[in-house]
């Protein structure tokens, strides 16, 4: 292994199926829970397209913010996860006795692969981590990960569109109506690609995660967020 490589499995997509849909959803939520406090503030209050646009800009604004904050925890985790994998490789592969390394190695395991992984597979393991040449001595952050990032803040800033846009090219009335049809659309897609990722049904899925976005909509709006 390279010295500037980490000490577990081979890259996964930037972001993953869930990661990206789960995302998207959040932006989504964050929007229609702004568009509604605005759309309640400015009833009466301003004229349409004024009003439009207050709400547009109220709903990115708070999304660009929330997008920032998502990116930057995404990757304080990531780096926190493979910072335990690393001290995880330098402990083990410092064992002197085999048997504890194996436990180091168990310990490290969900409970579920537990009971799957035998003792004599993570000797296995431990053995090449041993042979190893070299690890690196502190965990990095690499290109992908900046990347993935990027990925999660536009994905955020992404669910503004189809619930605020409508409201900047089109009266307030009928933009509403345009606003909740497309968020509708975006949740049932959202839960029809969950459930298909999870080999379940696709369309029960994609109606139960339209109910829970709308429940939960109504819950943050009423909670005062």
């Amino acid at each position: 292994m390279a010295a500037n490589q980490q000490p577990d499995e081979a890259r996964e997509p930037v972001l993953s199926p869930v990661e990206r849909v789960c995302e998207l959803c959040f932006g989504l939520f964050m929007a229609l829970t702004f568009v509604g406090a605005v759309s309640a503030a400015t009833a009466g209050t301003e004229a349409g397209t004024e009003a439009g646009r207050t709400m547009f800009y109220t709903a990115l604004g708070c999304n660009l913010a929330w997008g920032l904050a998502d990116a930057v925890m995404y990757l304080v985790r990531t780096l926190t996860d493979r910072a335990r994998r690393v001290a995880v490789a330098h402990a083990v592969r410092a064992e002197p006795d085999a048997v504890s390394g194996v436990l180091q190695l168990r310990q490290e395991m969900g409970s579920v692969m537990r009971t799957l992984v035998s003792d004599v597979e993570l000797e296995a393991v431990r053995a090449r981590l041993s042979a190893l040449p070299d690890l690196p001595a502190r965990a990095r952050l690499h290109g992908a990960d900046y990347l993935a990032a990027a990925g999660v803040f536009a994905l955020v800033v992404l669910g503004t569109m189809p619930v605020a846009l409508p409201f900047l090219l089109m009266e307030t009335r009928p933009a509403l109506l345009v606003s909740r049809v497309l968020t509708l659309v975006i949740l049932f897609a959202c839960g029809l690609a969950l459930g298909r990722h999870a080999g379940g049904g696709g369309w029960r899925s994609g109606l139960a995660m339209t109910i829970v976005g709308v429940a939960l909509t109504a819950a943050i709006i009423a909670l005062g967020g």
